[in-house]
């Protein structure tokens, strides 16, 4: 072998090592963290929300929102909820491998579980009435980790984004796009956010991200659900 034809050999082995690295840099792991949230209702504060997200081991991670009522009828009914996701880390994206809901007010009871077998493709939806089961998409999540998903991709820098997302009885594509750049205040402190909204939803779901310093919504406002917002009020990184 000559030389001219070993420093060839060389630098093809070092450009593909240095473009494999590269791919794995463009894609990290996600980053342990909790986020909490002041959640109104009409301008009256009503309880408190705090978002995790935790290592579960096997390359899985567990991504939680539980809300909890502090005032208001929310307070009165005792009304808490909690979402757990449990998802798998592909292509630099979370893909969802199951979904608990639980909520408690009072008089009123709701639960849902989601499993997603990948290696049938099929979601199983379980609401205490018996199953349902269809067809899964590849990069599915499920209406917890939308958010979270949503903000690791503008992060990316995308400006609009489709995601394949978990509901009752289907597999529903959502869109979302970035419609401006705002300055919001929120109790965490005072931000330059992009404003995103669900397309077909404009008027009904919008979130504020910092994306570049947060992968969640310092702010987020749903009038479907009980006219909701959320502020953000603390994030800190790490278990």
């Amino acid at each position: 072998m000559t030389s001219s034809h070993s420093l060839r050999t060389f630098a093809a082995g070092l450009a593909l090592a240095l473009s494999t690295t590269a791919a794995f840099a463009a894609t990290p792991t996600p980053t342990p963290f909790t986020a909490t949230y002041q959640v109104s209702q009409g301008g009256q504060v009503i309880g408190e929300a705090v978002v995790t997200l935790k290592p579960a081991g096997n390359g899985q991670w567990v991504y939680s929102n539980q809300i909890k009522g502090t005032g208001g009828i929310a307070a009165a009914l005792g009304a808490n909820s909690n979402e757990t996701t449990t998802f798998r880390w592909n292509n630099g994206a979370p893909e969802t491998v199951s979904y608990d809901y639980k909520m408690d007010a009072g008089f009123k009871n709701k639960q849902r579980h989601t499993e997603v077998n990948w290696s049938s493709n099929q979601v199983t939806v379980d609401e205490g009435k018996g199953p349902m089961t269809y067809a899964s998409a590849p990069g599915l999540v499920d209406r917890n980790t939308t958010s979270y998903a949503l903000g690791l991709a503008l992060r990316a820098g995308k400006q609009s984004v489709s995601l394949p997302v978990a509901v009752k009885r289907n597999v529903e594509t959502q869109e979302f796009k970035v419609t401006g750049k705002d300055a919001v205040k929120v109790p965490a402190g005072s931000f330059q956010t992009e404003r995103v909204v669900r397309s077909g939803d404009e008027k009904t779901f919008s979130a504020w991200y910092a994306p570049q310093k947060y992968p969640v919504p310092v702010k987020l406002s749903q009038s479907d659900g009980g006219n909701l917002e959320l502020q953000l009020v603390s994030y800190k990184s790490g278990n």
